[in-house]
Parts: structure tokens; C-alpha cells; sequence
């Protein structure tokens, strides 16, 4: 367990260097929040049990690759792909396993990505590769899945059908508001864009502005020799 907590430490490390790198470069963070964990010795014996996988160490960390977890919200769908591809970068990190549930929801409406790391973890003795998973979603689809995990919580029955549908239809609401959401990022972030392109061409001189190339030209004008 302790193993695991050093790669969960690791890759808060290299998350938080990414998150801040990215605010440096482009003014803005792609990150909301970051939540991680470690599954208890008794919800992995579960597991174990439901799996029937053989029952010791080896095996199970062979065959349980989400014993430490970490959950990344992101502000827009875009978003999610950047910071994929920026983890995929690092080249100490190996991509176990890739699972889009965005471009593939969930027959139920779920959405998230999914990837399982190989992250090296150095001890005073030996180097070992441990499995963390990592789950990368925005405040939409966060805000589904934990709901959804509310209201079905220890229930074991088969849910019925209606239920299921209106679960569905509020994922594609879900859905729905990230695109338009997203839709409404790129228009002020080009509307910013050409702002700030238009800025460079004046200079400002107390409350007014001038324009630098018909200022050029003029200057060029007045003090031009005459032959």
C-alpha cells in the first residue's frame, strides 16, 4: 500500500508542474480540480472475490489496476485531450490501457477517459511499476457520475427501465451543456485574440490611442529633408 501511495504522490507532482506550465504558457488552467485515493485492503478482497482472481500479491496487482485512483476535472472537453496527451509526454509513464467513454459513452450515458499509467516508483532497494488509474472528465460529466453513484449506492436490484432512460436523457443534457459551454470558450477566446491584435497596432498616449503605422507615416512626413 505504501508503494501505491508513492505513485499517487508522484503523479500529483507531475500534474500540478503540467497544470502550472500550462497556465504559464497560454494564461489559463485547464485543471478544476483533483481528487485521489487508495482502495481499501477490503474493497480490493472484494474485488478479488468477484473477479476470481488468485488471492495473493502478484496477482492481484497483475490483475487490479485501480488500487490507487485519481480523478482530474477539467473545465472544457478540449481540455481533456490536451492534458491526456501532455500525461502520454511524460517519458517515465507508460500507457497500460486507453478508454474513451467520451467518444463512446456508456449504454447508461457515462462519460469520462480513462487511462490505466505505469508509473515507476524508486525505492532504496529496487524499482517497481506501479498501475495507477486515472479518470479525466469535466464538471458535467463529473457532476452525472457522482449523482448517478448517489442514487444508485447499495443497490443491488435491477433498476427499472424508466428510471434508466431519465438517466440517460439528464447524461445527454450533460452532454448538451459541455458543447455549448465549450462553444461559448471559443468565441471569447477569439473575440480576446483579434482584441489584442488590434491593441499591438496602437500606442496609447495618456487617454488617447494612435494608430502605429499612420503615426510612422506621419513622423516619416514631417521631418522629411527637403532637397
Amino acid at each position: 500500500m505504501m508503494a501505491y501511495k508513492f505513485a499517487l504522490d508522484e503523479m500529483t507532482t507531475k500534474i500540478n508542474i503540467l497544470k502550472d506550465e500550462f497556465n504559464y504558457i497560454h494564461d489559463y488552467n485547464p485543471i478544476e480540480h483533483v481528487k485521489s485515493r487508495i482502495k481499501s485492503p477490503e474493497s480490493i478482497f472484494k474485488k478479488v472475490q468477484r473477479k476470481g482472481i488468485d488471492f495473493n500479491l502478484q496477482s492481484i496487482k497483475e490483475n487490479i489496476k485501480d488500487i490507487a485512483g485519481m480523478r482530474i476535472t477539467c473545465s472544457f472537453k478540449d481540455d481533456i485531450y490536451k492534458l491526456s496527451r501532455m500525461i502520454a509526454n511524460q517519458k517515465d509513464i507508460t500507457i497500460i490501457e486507453y478508454k474513451d467513454y467520451i467518444k463512446h459513452p456508456k449504454p447508461n450515458g457515462y462519460q469520462s477517459l480513462h487511462m490505466i499509467l505505469g508509473i515507476p516508483i524508486f525505492m532504496s532497494d529496487r524499482e517497481e511499476i506501479i498501475y495507477v488509474e486515472v479518470q479525466i472528465r469535466t464538471i458535467a460529466m463529473d457532476f452525472w457520475a457522482s449523482l448517478e453513484h448517489k442514487i444508485y449506492y447499495k443497490y443491488n436490484k435491477e433498476v427499472p427501465q424508466k428510471m434508466l432512460s431519465e438517466l440517460k436523457e439528464a447524461a445527454d443534457m450533460a452532454a448538451h451543456l459541455d458543447r455549448k459551454m465549450e462553444g461559448l470558450h471559443k468565441e471569447i477566446t477569439a473575440m480576446k485574440l483579434a482584441d489584442e491584435a488590434e491593441e499591438e497596432g496602437f500606442l496609447t498616449i495618456g487617454k488617447e490611442k494612435f494608430n502605429l503605422p499612420m503615426l510612422e507615416n506621419f513622423i516619416e512626413g514631417k521631418f522629411k529633408i527637403k532637397k
